[in-house]
């Protein structure tokens, strides 16, 4: 099993840190911030605990006067670039909110060696109309990663972050930025603008798809964008958004005459897999060919027995009426940092266009139920 992400942050990544910050401020206590950061209950945060640590430590260590100090970290970020420093724009966050422009100068320097797509929304939260004549003037930076920012930043319902409420009611404020982006020539961009898209459409879906249809055709950059942030509304099988793009429509069962979805074990083990086989055959009917979105529902069952539904595109086809269509999909029952697995009857779903035309199931179970099944004693947990 690969090592958490958490892990990266270890004893000697803090001391070479904390060797950068030294060489930049030579009265920076390095020591005393590695003890600070890696003190009682250390082992047990998760990442964004451990970031937060390493964000209150700098504070304890470095000049108490928020300008002093984020000059410090200013002069090093240059050498502190990728994903583990995403506590400088943390710092920001925590210690910046009552220094607007100085810390708006920071998270444009500071998202350009990580990302300050967390960090910005608090800003937001506080001063949005401010922030977002901001963010509206970073969408036309020259670098793609303070324009990514201009978007992510704003995404309502951005994973891990701090939800945006007024933008969940109102997504107007965030228009104008997406209309600047919507045929950047940056992909990282691109992607954001159409993952903010899928986020207005889970709220106002209407408002997507006015906007879908009236960039639609005008740019293949715009185009992509568009096909990608519609695709919540695609795979609920919306009327209009499946129309848009050339699908059928929701009656897949006008579609299909026979389909099946077959599971190779009908159970599996946490941290296992489970192979499935499709195949369905189109009705004779019809001149052309029909544009068909094959999908895999995957129905999750979560901590407190709800069951939440993933869906993964198999494919994006035109066939003949009449035509067969099979393949092969394997499902991972391993746990990732944003989804957690757990025992229990787990529904699978082969969709055409959004609808179900095949439906199976897999029993997931954790290592000691696997065990019971087979009529083994359970592994005893000192015998790895």
């Amino acid at each position: 099993m690969p090592e958490p992400l958490k892990a990266m942050y270890d004893l000697p990544f803090l001391r070479q840190f904390a060797a950068i910050v030294s060489s930049a401020w030579p009265a920076f206590p390095g020591e005393d911030f590695v003890r600070r950061a890696t003190a009682a209950g250390w082992e047990e945060l998760e990442l964004k605990g451990r970031m937060r640590r390493i964000t209150t430590s700098l504070g304890e260590t470095l000049p108490p006067n928020y300008p002093e100090a984020l000059d410090v970290l200013l002069s090093v970020c240059d050498r502190c670039g990728g994903f583990p420093y995403l506590f400088f724009p943390d710092f920001v966050e925590t210690y910046g909110l009552d220094d607007w422009e100085r810390s708006m100068a920071a998270l444009e320097r500071f998202t350009v060696q990580s990302s300050a797509e967390f960090a910005i929304r608090p800003f937001i939260l506080r001063e949005p109309e401010r922030t977002m004549v901001r963010m509206a003037e970073w969408s036309r930076h020259g670098n793609e990663h303070v324009r990514r920012l201009a978007s992510e930043g704003c995404r309502p319902r951005l994973p891990w972050a701090q939800a945006l409420p007024p933008f969940k009611r109102d997504p107007s404020p965030i228009l104008p930025i997406l209309e600047q982006l919507k045929a950047d020539p940056s992909l990282y961009v691109r992607k954001s603008v159409a993952n903010n898209l899928n986020d207005i459409a889970k709220d106002h879906p209407d408002v997507v798809k006015a906007i879908a249809a009236r960039w639609m055709g005008r740019n293949p950059l715009t185009d992509w964008i568009v096909r990608r942030g519609c695709r919540s509304l695609v795979g609920a099988a919306d009327p209009e958004a499946l129309a848009l793009f050339g699908y059928e429509g929701t009656a897949a069962a006008d579609l299909v005459a026979a389909a099946e979805l077959v599971a190779a074990h009908p159970e599996a083990e946490l941290g296992g897999s489970t192979e499935l086989q499709y195949a369905l055959r189109l009705k004779d009917e019809g001149a052309g060919p029909v544009r068909l979105r094959l999908e895999l529902g995957v129905g999750y069952v979560k901590s407190g027995g709800k069951v939440s539904e993933k869906r993964f595109l198999l494919g994006d086809k035109r066939a003949m009426p009449g035509a067969g269509i099979q393949g092969a999909k394997r499902i991972d029952w391993k746990d990732l940092s944003t989804r957690k697995h757990y025992a229990g009857p787990h529904r699978l779903a082969l969709l055409v266009n959004g609808a179900a035309v095949a439906e199976t199931s897999v029993l997931l179970r954790d290592g000691a139920q696997a065990a019971r099944a087979a009529g083994a004693a359970p592994a005893r947990s000192d015998d790895a």
